[in-house]
């Protein structure tokens, strides 16, 4: 049965050289209506994590700025196991310990994930990790518009 509020994004992000450019990538695919929006961006110097990071942030922004789809029950799929399991997972002690890691090392973009916490709160969100590479048409899709995002910057 098609849930026409059930929203599904998958976010991919990545980087040439690790810092080098980068580039992140989100698609918006409804039930009932199939990819709604897809869209990707840029940076000159970043890391993948950033960029994976950003592509959720991107993505969530998108769907929170349409109120109909900021409605429903939303999955996010990513292929970053960082994202998954910090958004689910490790935010909870960073967040208790004062945005310090177990080792008492401050966060790594901890900008990217204040932002991505309250995006989260504010909406339905599930997380849903999704292996790379292994022919899913959507994930596949995104780390295609990554790529493309990072082949811009060299022009």
């Amino acid at each position: 049965m098609i849930d026409e509020n059930h929203v599904l994004l998958f976010t991919d992000g990545g980087c040439s050289g690790n810092p080098g450019p980068g580039g992140w990538a989100y698609l918006i695919v409804s039930e009932s209506r199939g990819v709604i929006e897809e869209k990707w961006g840029a940076e000159q110097l970043t890391t993948n994590n950033r960029m994976e990071l950003s592509a959720a942030v991107a993505a969530l922004e998108a769907v929170l700025a349409d109120t109909a789809l900021s409605k429903g029950q939303i999955t996010v799929y990513t292929d970053s196991q960082y994202v998954q399991k910090g958004i689910t997972t490790w935010i909870q002690g960073w967040k208790r310990n004062g945005w310090k890691t177990s080792g008492k090392e401050p966060v790594k973009n901890q900008d990217l994930w204040q932002k991505l916490d309250r995006l989260a709160n504010t909406l339905h969100v599930e997380w849903r990790w999704v292996k790379g590479h292994a022919g899913n048409e959507y994930n596949e899709r995104v780390d295609s518009l990554t790529q493309e995002a990072i082949a811009s910057l060299r022009v």
